[in-house]
């Protein structure tokens, strides 16, 4: 039999508590989902009706998440709801305790950018310790976007003094020769996520003023062959369809007072041959090394719609199945 439990929300500004409910209260129906409760405000209250007590608790502190990110200027979203209640039914919300005391950089409107989940809080706090880390993970967990808002910061805080942006060139099978235009129209495309992230924190403007003093280097990774880089942060996108000597190649530029960050999806390997990759083979052979950082981010680190993650997981137990399949 249900019971009513009560939350005060009291101490909260009116647009927070609408905030909280959500757009047509969908923040509620996604919570009321998740843990098969009701929830109905009225008179600053919060009335929960559930079953188990222990339910209520983690309900309690998930609201007092909510509250904390409204707190910190933080636009809540359904994603960021689902993700709250995957947290709180493995009574994991503590560990957000510390994910807004620092942020990882600004955006261009002035808005403060920081980590969305435990996985990002653990990226960030790698590349503020580590000269090397490599950030692996499937679409959608914000690997390169928070690389280079940390690179922006860096060098508006004088640590570095410009930042160098890479990929491999060829992908899905589709050579550079093959594409119409110049070097710089052929390789952009590739580029665009790295450019998506700059405008960001930038704007578009500050952006090219950066690039045409060589301040800010975005080129196809061929190009790093021969330099010594110093003072720079260096980010590697797309790693997994870099080849074994083309991931030594890369991590041999590094110079004094530079940092590296090199991102990839394994599952999307593009090469022939899969376990040619140099993202693969430098997870087995660098590990260990002091100052070399390895961050692992899943389909909870997910922030795009709501949709990317359950579709990431299907993929994920489909494949899973297919290796018990072919190990049997």
């Amino acid at each position: 039999m249900s019971k009513q439990y009560t939350i005060n929300l009291e101490e909260y500004p009116m647009d927070w508590i609408v905030k909280l409910c959500g757009p047509q209260d969908k923040h509620f129906s996604l919570i009321c989902d998740a843990f098969s409760v009701q929830l109905l405000v009225r008179d600053n209250e919060l009335r929960v009706l559930c079953e188990d007590e222990k339910v209520f608790h983690r309900i309690e502190k998930l609201i007092a998440s909510v509250m904390e990110m409204l707190e910190n200027h933080v636009d809540v979203q359904e994603r960021d709801i689902m993700y709250l209640c995957r947290l709180a039914k493995t009574d994991k919300l503590d560990q957000l305790a510390a994910m807004y005391q620092r942020p990882i950089g600004k955006a261009i409107s002035g808005k403060l950018i920081y980590p969305k989940t435990i996985g990002q809080r653990y990226l960030f706090q790698c590349m503020s310790h580590s000269d090397i880390v490599f950030a692996t993970g499937v679409a959608g967990t914000g690997k390169t976007y928070l690389a280079v808002v940390y690179a922006v910061s860096q060098l508006k805080n004088g640590a570095v003094r410009k930042i160098i942006l890479t990929r491999p060139a060829v992908e899905a099978g589709e050579n550079l020769g093959f594409l119409p235009g110049d070097l710089k129209e052929k390789v952009d495309p590739y580029l665009r996520p790295l450019y998506d992230a700059l405008y960001d924190t930038l704007g578009s403007e500050q952006v090219e003023k950066l690039i045409e003093k060589g301040i800010i280097e975005i080129a196809p990774l061929a190009y790093m062959r021969g330099r010594t880089l110093d003072n720079a942060f260096i980010i590697l996108d797309e790693a997994q369809n870099t080849t074994r000597s083309q991931m030594k190649m890369f991590l041999t530029r590094m110079g004094f007072q530079s940092k590296i960050v090199i991102t990839g999806d394994v599952t999307q390997i593009d090469l022939i041959r899969k376990q040619d990759s140099g993202l693969l083979n430098a997870k087995q052979l660098l590990s260990g090394i002091d100052g070399i950082s390895f961050v692992e981010l899943t389909s909870l680190d997910v922030v795009r719609n709501p949709l990317v993650q359950k579709i990431i997981e299907r993929y994920e137990r489909e494949e899973e199945g297919y290796g018990k399949n072919t190990s049997d």
